[in-house]
């Protein structure tokens, strides 16, 4: 039962058919049709994605290390923690964190630590992202795609914090890291 007393079962939606509209690179479009709780059907149009790791690098010195980027969809540079899909079936999020993290800013991690897991977008995909907190940092060098053209930036925790709550980060994936790590760095002070 939830909170409202009601028995969750009775509004789960049942697939009825489903059908694969476009098949990408990354994502696949399909469109469900679904019998709902009042006995009628509806269609879902939904994203399948592979799922994603993403990284909050924290520096000794409580910086955080971001990728600047142009992202096509929103037309603006973002700033945002180094992420990556994970690239084969399997894949563990952790094995596919260390290897974003090498690519995108040169850095490798003494320590990986779990932070959370979100869904991005619950109304249209199926995509997970694993979020950790990186530490003990060392630098290198990047190994971009040739496809990625990305920038890095080291900024003070309370500083992204900042970036997020006045709207100048606007990346979900970011902001829940960002805002995670400064607490758990309150929480150890």
């Amino acid at each position: 039962m939830n909170r409202a007393g009601n028995d969750d079962n009775e509004f789960i939606e049942k697939r009825i058919n489903s059908k694969e509209t476009f098949r990408g690179h990354l994502l696949h479009v399909f469109r469900d049709v679904v019998s709902l709780p009042n006995g009628r059907t509806a269609e879902r149009e939904w994203v399948k994605h592979p799922g994603a790791a993403a990284i909050l690098p924290l520096t000794d010195e409580g910086e955080v290390i971001l990728v600047r980027q142009y992202r096509y969809p929103v037309r603006r540079f973002t700033l945002e923690i180094p992420a990556g899909k994970l690239d084969v079936i399997g894949e563990e999020p952790l094995v596919c964190a260390c290897r974003e993290l090498a690519e995108e800013t040169g850095c490798t991690a003494r320590e990986m630590k779990f932070l959370t897991s979100i869904a991005t977008g619950v109304g249209f995909t199926d995509e997970k992202i694993y979020i950790y907190l990186a530490r003990g940092l060392a630098m290198g060098i990047q190994k971009l795609d040739e496809d990625e053209f990305i920038n890095t930036v080291k900024i003070p925790l309370a500083e992204a914090v900042d970036l997020v709550l006045t709207g100048k980060i606007i990346d979900a994936k970011s902001c829940v890291a960002i805002l995670l790590a400064d607490r758990m760095e309150k929480e150890i002070v």
